[in-house]
């Protein structure tokens, strides 16, 4: 087996993690905390360990040895670096990307070094840490390959600063697996003796937790949201029980470095050591060089955003035809210019334009004002709007269309001439603005209702076809005070409703850090929540042959109608795809159940000889043993001789290796939904014997 050095550049991921303050708990009992340290383990005052970061892409790690092809038997992990943007939250989802960076060759039985690198991001969107991890692979070197660079690392010629002493329990490994790394090196007796060692090891990031808990104790008490860094290198084997000593030497005002030492052989356990602290530098979301057209901006929510897209560096077209609120008048020049005037007063740019939106040349100018004044466009918020209240029945035509060409054809109006801009220059951000009345319905507000819930079918068509291009289309219905409600809301209401509750998510949305798009957002007074369409999974009634008849619909009403287990589309064909599939089920199925397997355990050994790669079995003389468990498995094993595979159903006398794994976790892993690497770490699929052999399985059979 050889590495895969083409997997080096090649983007992992993205893997994604939820967790809760429970497994935060867990990871820090597991990294030795408890009364002493009870902000770590007390939901009461609940703060997190920095390296738990490490354990929540535990999945992601995985796909480096994956890719790399690594040999399993020989793999360690030599040196991690954790480099931190923000403090980690004590719940949410966590979604990381990363690439293989090096593969290092340290020579024929020496081993090779695979340098992996990673982002993680929390579901808020903020950037947290970025984790730069070296695997020695023992098994793999010699392969020809450029070595890795020397490194000098000096201890001062003193005495620490500061000495802390642990001692991990004979149990740790038990208690530290439970946070994700089931890696059967620290667990399994036989594993940890075919690995080379007299039993199971402590994990080196279990030794790392309890270093970084030292660390802080010293040098960051009660604040771990000031750890910027941590790295460092593993250098030998602590067996658990073992007591250590983490030894520290502050070299600046914000930096240390250290080690780890196995207290009763004076062994060096972690070496390399280097700690950074102090307030993390404030990750500040800026505009500098982009240019963003806000329609509606002479007063309230437009307003805002523009003084706050200023303000972060972006040049701004200030829009407003300065109308009346029901869009009566002949229009101002006052309120568009007065936005400009207090832009350059804070040393911002921007320029005034008193179009409608409302016609077709309106929003052709508008855009041809930005490309006058700054040369492009990379941010549009749609944000004009007018109301003419009326009950239904006294909707005349005039109100609803002029209602309908200010929201929704004025935002097709403007975005159409922007997103040829955007499309051409490969990146852009529109924001449309819906509205609570258009998602839920408002009595009186028929034609606004009908324009803003137009805007949302605007944004879903648009995300599609702006995806290729890295225009990102999402829309916001915000509360907030402003000429179109000041006489509508109380007083006391009213003045609760500033836009700048509103606006750091319009602003969010439209920046470089926003990855998702077409989502709807409610937003005021300090509260958001997204809304979306949800479909309910249905159920079909009648068949090809026999339409269902009215009666049928009636009987069967509550579970058409139900929304439990509703499913987000985000695109018609995905819903289309539900439909045509849900004939292939029973008809009387009523749950949004995963589709049932229809490959058997069986028909894989059936199939096996077919995709026997002869070519590749040079040399090779093995016998895999299968148990799979469940009531669609059963015994087979696999005699690889003399070029030739033989299937055979039963208990094999003398297996070189037994693999074991359920019958559905087997189907997964055949199938190619569930990955080897993933399903060995996380305790799927269990190998006995010589582990080396069953490497040569995915050599020796093609899917």
């Amino acid at each position: 087996m050889a590495l895969n050095l083409d997997a080096v550049g090649k983007k992992l991921g993205p893997v994604s993690k939820e967790y809760t303050w429970k497994d935060v708990v867990l990871y820090a009992l597991g990294v030795g905390a408890g009364f002493n340290d009870l902000d770590y383990c007390y939901e009461k005052n609940l703060k997190v360990i920095p390296t738990f970061s490490i354990a929540t892409i535990f999945d992601f790690l995985s796909h480096y040895a994956t890719n790399a092809n690594i040999n399993l038997a020989g793999i360690l992990h030599g040196e991690q670096d954790l480099i931190f943007h923000a403090p980690i939250p004590l719940d949410g989802t966590l979604t990381t990307e990363g690439k293989i960076t090096h593969i290092y060759d340290k020579g024929a039985k020496k081993g090779a070094l695979i340098i992996g690198e990673s982002e993680t991001r929390h579901s808020s969107g903020k950037k947290l840490f970025t984790s730069i991890m070296t695997l020695f692979s023992r098994f793999d070197g010699g392969f020809g390959g450029e070595n890795a660079p020397q490194e000098t690392f000096l201890y001062p010629d003193r005495a620490p600063d500061f000495e802390i002493n642990e001692t991990p329990s004979l149990d740790q490994p038990l208690l530290y697996r439970l946070s994700g790394d089931v890696f059967p090196l620290h667990v399994d007796a036989d594993f940890a003796k075919m690995a080379g060692f007299e039993k199971p090891i402590m994990h080196g990031l279990c030794t790392y937790g309890y270093s970084c808990r030292a660390l802080m104790q010293s040098l960051t008490p009660g604040s771990p949201d000031k750890v910027r860094r941590l790295k460092c290198r593993f250098s030998r084997p602590l067996m658990p029980g073992d007591p250590i000593t983490i030894q520290i030497w502050k070299t600046g005002d914000e930096q240390a470095i250290w080690k780890t030492i196995n207290t009763k052989t004076g062994e060096e356990v972690i070496t390399n050591g280097i700690f950074e602290f102090g307030d993390i530098p404030k990750d500040e979301i800026r505009f500098d060089g982009q240019v963003a057209v806000i329609t509606g901006a002479g007063g309230g929510l437009g307003r805002v955003y523009a003084l706050e897209l200023a303000k972060r560096g972006a040049k701004i077209v200030v829009n407003d035809l300065g109308s009346a609120r029901d869009g009566s008048g002949g229009g101002s020049a006052t309120p568009a210019q007065k936005v400009v005037d207090e832009i350059k007063a804070a040393g911002g740019e921007a320029v005034a334009n008193y179009d409608s939106v409302s016609t077709p040349e309106g929003g052709e100018n508008i855009v041809k004002a930005a490309l006058e004044a700054f040369g492009k466009v990379d941010i549009l918020i749609n944000n004009a709007g007018i109301l003419r209240d009326k009950s239904f029945t006294k909707m005349d035509p005039e109100n609803w269309r002029t209602v309908l060409d200010v929201h929704l054809n004025g935002a097709y109006h403007v975005s159409r001439p922007a997103f040829k801009v955007m499309r051409e220059k490969g990146y852009g951000r529109i924001v449309m603005t819906t509205s609570a009345a258009g998602l839920y319905g408002n009595f009186g507000q028929t034609n606004y209702s009908s324009a803003k819930m137009g805007l949302v079918g605007l944004m879903n068509a648009m995300k599609l076809e702006g995806k290729k291009y890295n225009i990102n289309v999402n829309t916001v219905a915000p509360l907030a005070a402003s000429r179109l409600t000041e006489d509508i809301l109380p007083p006391e209401l009213f003045e609760k409703m500033k836009p700048e509750f509103v606006s750091p998510l319009v602003v969010y949305l439209c920046s470089t850090k926003c990855a998702v798009t077409g989502n709807i957002y409610n937003a005021g007074m300090g509260f958001f929540n997204r809304a979306a369409v949800v479909t309910g999974p249905g159920t079909t009634i009648g068949s090809a042959e026999h339409p269902p008849a009215i009666e049928d619909i009636i009987e069967k009403h509550a579970t058409v109608a139900s929304l439990k287990n509703g499913k987000f589309y985000f695109e018609l064909n995905e819903q289309v795809g539900d439909l045509i599939n849900a004939f292939s089920a029973p008809a009387e199925s009523t749950t949004a159940e995963a589709p049932k397997q229809t490959l058997t355990v069986a028909d894989i050994f059936s199939a096996m000889p077919g995709s026997f790669n002869a070519a590749g079995a040079a040399g090779a003389d093995v016998v895999f043993q299968y148990h799979i468990s469940g009531p669609g498995g059963g015994d087979w094993n696999c005699v690889v001789q003399n070029n030739s595979c033989a299937i055979n159903q039963g208990i094999h006398e003398k297996p070189t290796c037994t693999l074991k794994m359920s019958d559905n976790d087997f189907i997964d892993m055949i199938g190619g939904t569930l990955p080897a690497m993933k399903a060995y770490t996380s305790g799927k699929l269990k190998i006995e014997g010589d582990i080396m052999k069953s490497q040569l399985i995915e050599k020796l059979f093609r899917r």
